[in-house]
């Protein structure tokens, strides 16, 4: 089992950037890949970066793909989704999820975070 915990959301302006954080705790982090997944209000959730169990692959959502970066930490346990140049359209409830296999939809997380919102507002 792996518990995800994120951190680091709230309310930031247009043209900001914002660093996410997941801590997981669990045996089997190491060997896991890790994903961000947002949901905007009224829409479904999805895909925006994901990365291996070694840090050595990573996969971004070709419609995001530049102002994210996805990174993580096997000592500390956690993952990390650097977003630069934040927009409106990027509120959304960011989710750090986990699974066996490094994939993009969502339905093929095995392990979910309980996110944490993310407000563009000026």
């Amino acid at each position: 089992q792996v518990q995800l915990v994120e951190s680091g959301g709230g309310l930031v302006q247009p043209g900001d950037s914002l660093r996410l954080s997941c801590a997981a705790s669990g045996p089997s982090f190491s060997s896991l890949a890790m994903g961000w997944l947002r949901q905007a209000p009224g829409k479904e959730r999805e895909f925006v970066a994901a990365i291996s169990w070694s840090g050595g692959t990573t996969y971004y959502s070709d419609s995001l793909k530049g102002r994210f970066t996805i990174s993580r930490d096997n000592a500390k346990n956690t993952v990390s989704l650097l977003i630069l140049n934040l927009k409106p359209d990027d509120t959304a409830v960011y989710y750090c999820a986990a699974s066996r296999f490094l994939v993009k939809t969502p339905q093929e997380y095995d392990y979910w975070g309980q996110g944490t919102q993310v407000t563009v507002s000026s």
